[in-house]
């Protein structure tokens, strides 16, 4: 990115639509230079959160099943590309679903020149994987009904939205209804198939969110921390909310532990230890461990956490020992 490239008429005016969200009243790309100024900025900071996750599916074992990929709502089609440059032999052709017609074009144009085969799809087209990326907030009743319909027929789904208390509630909501529904296994973030727990009596504040890295070295990029300053962001914050569904029988995916949970938006560094909120099998907790009690965690844990999972062990004198799923080896 040349942050003297960037059109701040273009990304101010951009920026102030997805804030406010009237993406249901219509299309709002104006031409190809929204899409590619967009695709370079805010885009590519979407395929970052998009980067942790599917990083966190492949150490897990997890890849989706050969055939068509659906990128639903493509905008400039960064969710699509991520996860077709990850598994490129599974993920082909990739299609491009919008109700932008410019957004479609870009998008397939972009995708032809890494080499991806790709085409509009065209309603009723099967496909295998459904990728879904940052539009629960711009819905409105009848295209999130379309949206459904969607998924219905998928056999997995991957899907990314921000980090806000309001619409990781809402795409926990959604999970819960495809469950109820059954034929669906959850593979992320859950850890377990149960409803979920934020919707028991007085979990009201807590939403489901993790953080993802931005890539190594973005702080000595000018052009990024020119951009951060000029757009008022925080390269550093980068909350997401994710689902990920399968509807095959379990397979190569590393099997969980019966203990395991996953910890829910950051941990908070003590003097005296680490402490988090974690869900899992039995509903939320907030978990405090002691640095004398296990000096190695939480060292790992205040210097840059792996995956979000995490194991607790209870010996028989009912002390649990905590422990890292996939720690990171960074």
């Amino acid at each position: 990115m040349n942050f003297e490239d960037l059109d701040w008429t273009i990304l101010d005016r951009l920026r102030s639509h997805f804030i406010g969200g009237p993406g249901a009243k219509g299309p709002y790309w104006r031409g190809e230079e929204d899409l590619a100024q967009y695709n370079a900025t805010f885009g590519e900071r979407i395929g970052w959160k998009w980067d942790t996750v599917l990083g966190e599916l492949g150490i897990r074992g997890w890849s989706p099943p050969s055939g068509p990929l659906l990128d639903w709502g493509c905008g400039s089609g960064i969710a699509g590309r991520r996860i077709a440059s990850k598994w490129p032999t599974l993920t082909r052709p990739l299609l491009v679903s919008d109700h932008s017609p410019q957004a479609m074009s870009f998008a397939v144009k972009k995708a032809t020149e890494q080499g991806m085969p790709a085409s509009a799809w065209q309603p009723g087209a099967p496909f295998s994987t459904l990728a879904i990326s940052h539009v629960l907030n711009e819905l409105a009743e009848d295209q999130l009904k379309s949206l459904l319909a969607c998924i219905e027929v998928a056999d997995a789904v991957i899907w990314v939205e921000p980090g806000t208390h309001a619409v990781s509630r809402q795409l926990a909501s959604i999970r819960d209804l495809l469950v109820r529904q059954g034929r669906v296994r959850i593979i992320a973030p859950c850890t377990h198939g149960n409803a979920c727990p934020l919707f028991s009596k007085g979990s009201e504040r807590h939403w489901c969110h993790q953080f993802a890295s931005p890539p190594a070295g973005i702080y000595a990029d000018s052009a990024w921390v020119k951009f951060g300053q000029r757009a008022g962001i925080d390269l550093r914050s980068l909350p997401y909310a994710v689902l990920v569904m399968d509807r095959r029988p379990a397979g190569g995916e590393a099997p969980l532990p019966k203990t395991s949970a996953r910890r829910i938006g950051r941990v908070d560094a003590l003097k005296t230890g680490a402490r988090w909120l974690q869900c899992s099998a039995s509903g939320l907790e907030e978990v405090h461990v002691a640095k004398r009690d296990n000096p190695a965690l939480v060292k790992a844990l205040e210097k840059r956490p792996g995956l979000p999972l995490i194991a607790g062990d209870t010996d028989d004198s009912g002390r649990t020992t905590y422990r890292e799923l996939h720690p990171s080896r960074q």
